[in-house]
């Protein structure tokens, strides 16, 4: 680092700092809670100190489960309803604090500014499908095969879930679970990124908020729904042991997944795991190429290629590689990168140091697997030399090996030449993670066949959109070692919940199913 660029860094580190305690002041953060602690949260975007945020012990962890556990008791009573009402609280609540926990999101994730925003807008959508949920928590009326007699299914909240989210989105994959967990009668304890934990502090505020609203309209929320923990592996361990905490979702690495599944499915407790993706897109030769640019562009370089659903491989036909491929490059050549806070960036860093080396890791192995590479290289920029800003990578590569069949989180492209439709979506499902996956193509058979049962195996299926984006109305997650998990709209709910079957006899008779006789005199 030269003379010149300290005091740049120094200046730009202070002023994001400055920043961030205006906003978690706005939000209504007490100062304490994140500049004393061991904890120490930095931006990426310059690799400053931007808090410091106080780890949980684990006796004050246990305890926080078992007063959550004490107020889920008092929560499953009040009707659904009643518990959208304060969801829908929280949501006008995020949408009177959408500008400044956005901001807070780009500053602590990296992200740029309307990304940091649709983050929020995830979470306010989130809240308004809760809030119409809560009105439909449906069971079914099933036929029975006795007279007189009625049979129907009831859902019932569940008790304490456990929330484990990673750094890449701070606060919506916390609101995808937190807003149907609360309308199906269950309390909340949060275990947030250490990365992130400044973002969690805000969104526990707001949340705060709509639960002081809510009660002073005559609503009865019990002290203790919604929890935060701040603290490493091993409160996140605590979590997963503990006996009343029925359902963990977690979302991270498939390594992750792998210790926490066996965890709880020891004490037959429920996992709801969103782990690796290692995304796949095909290009057909009917493709609308100006738009499949664009999808391709955003899937695979969007959030710095830290997103679970980025575009990692890629496979393109080979009567239009020649013409598709060499303007993809172009594309990849001139992105703009840069702080993601300054308008005009499309690309920010990444999170730190540990994701730039894994980055160049692959990048290395690529090479030595025959595959051309383009970009990868760590770029340079004024008032952040402790950050970690790199030029999305693209690799041309003949086969699918090496660290192809691996998930790197970073933005590296690998680019495949296909022949067969058949024989490319082999290529496409043969990778351990199954999560999300797209076609490019204007062919109805070809697409249909993408979306069929030999189609793509993964629990994300598009055609002429990119793998990266969803929705909150469809269930995301997905197959294989993706962990199996849905969060978020469709049925979705019923993880959180309960089932029981209820038959009840309204006549004079007893009659046993399958026509069992048992009488006695």
């Amino acid at each position: 680092m030269s003379v010149k660029s300290a005091p740049q860094t120094h200046t730009a580190n202070a002023d994001l700092a400055g920043e961030v305690d205006r906003l978690l002041a706005e939000l209504g953060v007490k100062r304490s809670d994140y500049t004393e602690g061991t904890i120490v949260v930095r931006t990426p975007i310059t690799g400053g100190i931007i808090g410091r945020v106080a780890e949980i012990g684990a006796a004050e962890a246990a305890g926080a489960i078992e007063q959550a556990h004490a107020a889920y008791l008092g929560w499953r009573l009040v009707p659904p309803p009643k518990r959208g009402e304060l969801v829908r609280l929280f949501g006008e609540e995020l949408r009177a604090s959408k500008e400044a926990l956005g901001r807070l999101v780009s500053i602590e994730v990296g992200k740029i500014v309307s990304e940091g925003l649709g983050e929020v807008q995830e979470m306010i959508d989130i809240c308004d499908f809760a809030v119409g949920l809560s009105r439909q928590l449906y069971g079914l009326t099933i036929a029975t095969e006795r007279g007189e007699h009625r049979m129907m299914e009831s859902w019932h909240p569940l008790g304490v879930t456990g929330i484990i989210s990673a750094f890449n989105f701070p606060v919506a994959v916390w609101a995808w679970n937190a807003a149907l967990a609360l309308v199906c009668g269950n309390s909340l304890v949060w275990k947030p990124s250490e990365k992130t934990p400044l973002t969690a502090l805000a969104t526990h505020a707001l949340f705060g908020r709509a639960v002081k609203r809510f009660n002073e309209a005559g609503g009865d929320a019990p002290q203790g729904l919604a929890a935060v923990l701040f603290g490493g592996r091993e409160i996140g361990e605590l979590l997963v042991d503990h006996a009343k905490v029925p359902l963990v979702s977690a979302t991270g690495s498939t390594a992750m997944g792998r210790a926490v599944g066996p965890r709880l499915a020891s004490r037959f407790a429920r996992a709801l795991l969103e782990l690796g993706g290692n995304n796949a897109a095909i290009v057909a030769p009917t493709a609308d190429l100006d738009l499949t640019l664009r999808g391709v562009a955003f899937a695979a370089m969007g959030t710095a290629g830290q997103r679970c659903t980025t575009l990692r491989r890629l496979f393109v036909h080979e009567s239009i590689y020649d013409s598709f491929v060499p303007r993809l490059k172009q594309a990849y050549a001139s992105v703009t990168v840069g702080s993601p806070l300054q308008g005009g960036n499309l690309v920010g860093p990444l999170i730190d140091g540990a994701a730039y080396r894994a980055m160049q890791i692959a990048l290395e192995a690529a090479s030595a697997a025959g595959g051309q590479v383009q970009g990868g290289e760590r770029i340079a920029i004024e008032g952040a030399a402790d950050a970690y800003y790199v030029r999305p990578a693209l690799v041309e590569i003949a086969t699918q090996t090496g660290p192809v069949k691996h998930e790197t989180f970073a933005p590296i492209l690998y680019v495949m030449k296909y022949r067969d439709f058949d024989a490319v979506l082999e290529l496409h499902n043969a990778v351990p993670q199954g999560l999300s996956s797209s076609i490019f193509t204007n062919d109805l058979r070809e697409a249909e066949t993408f979306l069929s049962a030999r189609g793509s195996d993964c629990g994300i299926a598009n055609v002429n959109i990119g793998p990266s984006g969803a929705e909150i109305g469809g269930a995301f997650g997905g197959e294989k070692e993706t962990g199996g998990g849905r969060e978020s709209g469709s049925d979705a709910w019923k993880t959180y919940m309960r089932r029981t079957t209820n038959t009840v006899n309204y006549g004079r008779t007893l009659p046993l199913a399958q026509g069992v006789k048992f009488d006695v005199v």
